[in-house]
C-alpha cells in the first residue's frame, strides 16, 4: 500500500540515504505492481518473440510507448482517485448502459483468455524445471493463484507483488553481461522501422496490445480506489474522496516509475533475444526452452549451463505469472461487479464480496480450461497480446472521453498534454490494429 509521507528526524547521510530509499519504496504501490504486470508471461513472449524474428527492427517501441502508456496509466489512476470508483462504475455512471456493457464484456473475454494463455507459460516453466505433466502445472497454478487472491489480505499481497517484480532483473544483467552492438541498438531505439506485412504489423501489434493493456486500465483504477478505503479518507459533500495534499502527485511518482521500469524491461527483453536467439539463427521461439536460451550468456560459466538459463526464466516467469494472473482475474471481477453494482474490493473479505470474488475464481477456472484445447503456449502467448492490441482501441476512446470531461474529473481533469498524449494512444493503436487487418484480408 501507498503511505503518506511523514518526515523524519535529522539523521546521518547514510542513514538519511537509507531512509529515502524505504520512503520511496514505501511510496509505491498500484503503479508499480501494475508496470511489473505489464510484463506478464505475454509480454515476456511477445517481446521474445520480436527479438527473435527481427533482431533490433522493433526496439524503438519501448521508447514511444513509454509516453502513451504513461498518460494513460496516469489518467486511469487520476480517474479513480477522484471519483472514488472504479473504471467501469464511471462509465455507468456517465455513459449508455450499451457502452457499458459492450466495454465490460471486452475486458473480461480479454483477460480470461490472457489468463489461459498465462497459466499455460507458468506451466510449460515450471515444466524446465520438474518433469510432470503440464496439465498438474496448471492446475496447481490455478489453486495457488486462487487461494492467494481470495485469501491474503490486499495490503499483505500487495507488499507480496512489489516483490516479485525483481525476478525481470535478469534480462538487463544479461544484455550487460554479452558483447552488444549499442551503437547499433541506439539507433534501432530511436529510428522506427517499419515493415508493411503481416509478419511485422502482428508482432507490433501484439507489442503493443501487451504493453498498453485493457486489464491495466481497469486494474490501477481500481487499485487507486482500493488505496484510500484503506487509508479511509473522508469524504465531501459530493460524496467523492478528498484528496490529501500531494496525493495526486504521489501516484504520478508511482505510475512513473512502475511505467518506465515496464519499458525499460521490454527494451532489454528485445536487446537480448536480438542478440542471442536472432544472432544466432534462432527466429521462432516454440517452447519455453527456446525462450530461455536468450539467458545463457548469463550462466554461461555454471556447469550444465542450459539448465541453469532454464531455471532462471522459469523462475522468473513463474513469479510474473503469480503477479499478472491475480491482475487480469482483479481487474475482470471489478469491471463485472460494478456493472452489476456487486460490493467489490480486494480489501474486503470473501464474505463481504461474495460476487466478486466468484468472478475472480469463474474467470482463472475458464482460463485453465482454455489449456486443455490443444492451444502451443507461446503462440497463445503472442495471440493474446495481439487481442489486447485491438480491444484496447475502443476503451481508450472512453478513457480519452472521460480524461476531458471537467463533468466528471472536475478541476482534476487531463491537461492539454495529458489529453493530447491519450487521444494519441488512441490513435497509434488503432493505426495498427487497422494496419494488421488491412494486411490481413488485401496484403498477404
Amino acid at each position: 500500500m501507498r503511505q503518506v509521507d511523514v518526515t523524519p528526524p535529522v539523521q546521518s547521510a547514510g542513514d538519511a540515504l537509507k531512509t529515502s530509499i524505504l520512503r520511496l519504496f514505501k511510496l509505491l504501490g498500484p503503479g508499480l505492481v501494475t508496470g511489473a504486470a505489464d510484463d506478464d508471461p505475454s509480454g515476456i513472449a511477445t517481446y521474445s518473440q520480436t527479438g527473435a524474428q527481427f533482431g533490433f527492427g522493433q526496439l524503438w517501441t519501448a521508447l514511444y510507448q513509454t509516453p502513451l502508456l504513461l498518460a494513460v496509466q496516469e489518467c486511469c489512476g487520476r480517474i479513480g482517485m477522484v471519483t472514488g470508483k472504479g473504471l467501469a462504475g464511471v462509465i455507468k455512471e456517465h455513459y449508455s448502459r450499451s457502452i457499458l456493457i459492450g466495454v465490460v464484456l471486452l475486458v473480461v473475454v480479454a483477460n480470461t483468455i490472457n489468463i489461459g494463455a498465462d497459466i499455460a507459460a507458468v506451466a510449460a516453466a515450471a515444466q524446465l524445471v520438474v518433469a510432470a505433466p503440464l496439465w498438474l502445472f496448471a492446475v496447481i497454478t490455478t489453486i495457488v493463484v486462487v487461494t492467494l487472491e481470495v485469501r491474503v489480505t490486499y495490503k499483505t499481497y500487495a507488499k507480496f507483488l512489489k516483490w516479485l517484480a525483481l525476478a525481470l532483473l535478469s534480462y538487463p544483467a544479461t544484455a550487460f553481461m554479452i558483447e552488444e552492438p549499442w551503437g547499433k541498438i541506439i539507433y534501432a531505439s530511436i529510428v522506427p522501422h517499419i515493415e508493411f506485412s503481416f509478419d511485422f504489423l502482428f508482432i507490433i501489434t501484439g507489442v503493443f496490445g501487451t504493453s498498453i493493456s485493457p486489464y491495466l486500465f481497469f486494474w490501477q483504477t481500481s487499485q487507486e480506489v482500493e488505496e484510500e478505503r484503506a487509508l479511509d479518507l473522508p469524504k465531501g459533500q459530493s460524496g467523492r474522496p478528498q484528496l490529501p495534499r500531494n496525493f495526486l502527485q504521489r501516484m504520478r511518482i508511482d505510475t512513473t516509475i512502475g511505467m518506465i521500469s515496464a519499458e525499460l524491461v521490454q527494451w532489454f527483453i528485445i536487446i537480448t533475444t536480438g542478440s542471442v536467439l536472432f544472432g544466432h539463427g534462432i527466429k521462432t521461439i516454440n517452447s519455453a526452452a527456446d525462450a530461455a536460451k536468450a539467458l545463457e550468456p548469463l550462466v554461461r560459466s555454471f556447469p550444465n549451463a542450459g539448465q541453469v538459463a532454464r531455471d532462471l526464466f522459469a523462475v522468473g516467469v513463474i513469479g510474473l505469472g503469480l503477479l499478472a494472473i491475480p491482475v487480469l482475474a482483479g481487474s475482470a471481477a471489478y469491471a463485472l461487479a460494478e456493472a452489476l453494482d456487486w460490493k467489490e474490493g480486494l480489501s474486503r473479505k470473501f464474505a463481504e464480496a461474495r460476487g466478486f470474488y466468484g468472478i475472480i475464481i469463474l474467470s482463472t477456472g475458464i482460463g485453465l480450461l482454455l489449456n486443455f484445447v490443444g492451444i502451443d503456449p507461446i503462440k497463445a502467448l503472442v495471440l493474446t497480446a495481439v487481442i489486447n492490441g485491438v480491444t484496447a482501441v475502443p476503451l481508450l476512446f472512453v478513457i480519452a472521453r472521460i480524461n476531458g470531461n471537467a463533468g466528471i474529473l472536475g478541476v482534476n481533469r487531463g491537461g492539454l498534454l495529458s489529453r493530447g498524449f491519450v487521444w494519441l494512444t488512441f490513435a497509434v493503436m488503432a493505426l495498427a490494429a487497422a494496419a494488421l487487418f488491412y494486411t490481413l484480408f488485401f496484403k498477404r
